[in-house]
């Protein structure tokens, strides 16, 4: 082993300080604990930054195709055929045709704008996020009156199943008077629930008939929605179907349309990393004055371990060990809290409200409805070795110092 038995009880003796040197103690435990603490800290943040990522791609994603094909002059009247060659294509998916508009929505209970999107009923329940959170008979979305909303906007309209939603186009009929509104009554026949606050309040789906006869758009949709296998197929796949098109049609996938978005997460990620850094950089410097200070205390003991024929090398080895063992156990203990944190952090969160009483986690502000977290094993070992990297270089001049001290000095006036 590096370190033989007498340098390891010499070296966790001193960490066992006596009450006259119980200042130096109290620092090496500010130590520990600030590295634990910032790594604990650590882990938990990266983990929330890689649940909100992963969490919204999966939900913007499973309502959302990943690539989406629009005509150039607006409407395409000729869809199906595109769709059936786009199927064709190596890591696709899905292919729905869809017809989108803006609406306001109305009711008894209020009103509130949403956007409505006309699928074919065969293609409405094949999106994951319809198959798990949807209230309702699938067999019922189909007609000329029937839709399906959000389960927030359902709350905020005030509208049950079976209860009817006025839907109110901007684009109205023209008459002598005027542009009148064009309006229709719907009846609600399920709700859906994706847990993300912007679709589940202000997405309506309706039978694509429907929504051509409503928006006026016969035999036309207004996109072709993509799915693929892989969000990472999406450059090649676009290359593909521009062939297809012969470049005639506006392609747009999901990281044009939510680059900012998504741009805004990891740049906020990167600097929280930054940040959080600095808490274990400071604990790494509070172990070099803890240590500076544990040296010039035993400088006698040093001296005496000298004359009795200890080496230079281990006398480094007994202060790097005594300094080595905060920020091991330190880090240790700060990845145990910050996995089992990151892991339960859900429970933790609404046990604090309960507490409190307040909400601390805004569905409105955060576009999810519950707290994610994802811990990635790649991540928490590359924080582990940040730490124990930065707690043991922080031991090497304390130590070098120790093996360094001349006896006759620190003896002079002993």
């Amino acid at each position: 082993m590096i370190f033989d038995a007498f340098e390891r009880m010499v070296a966790f003796r001193y960490l066992r300080a006596r009450r006259k040197e119980g200042f130096i103690s109290v620092i090496a435990g500010f130590s520990l604990a600030g590295i634990g603490l910032g790594v604990a800290t650590l882990i938990v943040v990266m983990a929330v930054m890689n649940g909100f990522r992963h969490e919204l791609l999966g939900r913007i994603l499973g309502l959302n195709g990943h690539i989406g094909v629009y005509g150039q002059a607006g409407a395409m009247t000729e869809f199906d055929p595109l769709a059936q060659s786009i199927r064709a294509l190596p890591g696709v998916v899905r292919v729905i045709p869809t017809v989108e508009g803006q609406v306001f929505a109305t009711s008894g209970g209020g009103g509130t704008g949403a956007i409505v999107r006309g699928v074919r009923p065969e293609d409405m329940f094949t999106r994951a996020v319809f198959q798990k959170n949807y209230r309702g008979r699938p067999d019922d979305f189909t007609g000329d009156d029937a839709v399906v909303i959000g389960y927030r906007l359902a709350e905020k309209l005030g509208v049950r199943l079976g209860d009817t939603v006025s839907l109110i186009s901007p684009k109205g009929n023209a008459t002598a008077f005027g542009t009148v509104p064009r309006m229709r009554g719907y009846r609600v026949v399920g709700t859906f629930n994706v847990g993300m606050f912007e679709y589940d309040s202000g997405f309506v789906f309706m039978p694509m008939e429907a929504a051509q006869t409503y928006f006026r758009l016969p035999g036309a949709v207004t996109q072709i929605e993509v799915f693929m296998e892989n969000p990472d197929m999406v450059p090649d796949a676009r290359k593909s179907i521009n062939e297809l098109t012969g470049g005639t049609a506006r392609i747009y996938d999901w990281q044009q349309a939510n680059a900012n978005f998504f741009n805004a997460i990891q740049v906020e990620r990167n600097v929280m990393f930054l940040i959080l850094t600095l808490i274990i950089l400071v604990a790494a410097f509070n172990i070099i004055s803890s240590l500076i200070m544990l040296v010039k205390d035993k400088g006698r003991d040093i001296a005496i371990l000298r004359t009795m024929g200890a080496s230079r090398g281990m006398i480094m080895r007994i202060f790097f060990l005594s300094g080595a063992s905060v920020g091991v156990v330190g880090t240790l203990a700060g990845t145990l809290l910050g996995v089992w944190f990151a892991t339960h952090i859900e429970q933790i969160r609404q046990f604090i409200q309960s507490i409190i009483g307040r909400e601390l986690f805004a569905a409105e502000i955060y576009f999810l409805t519950q707290l994610p977290a994802r811990v990635e094993p790649g991540e928490v070992v590359t924080v582990v070795l940040m730490a124990l990297g930065l707690s043991l270089a922080a031991t090497i001049y304390p130590s070098w110092r120790a093996a360094t001290l001349d006896p006759v000095e620190a003896l002079r006036y002993e």
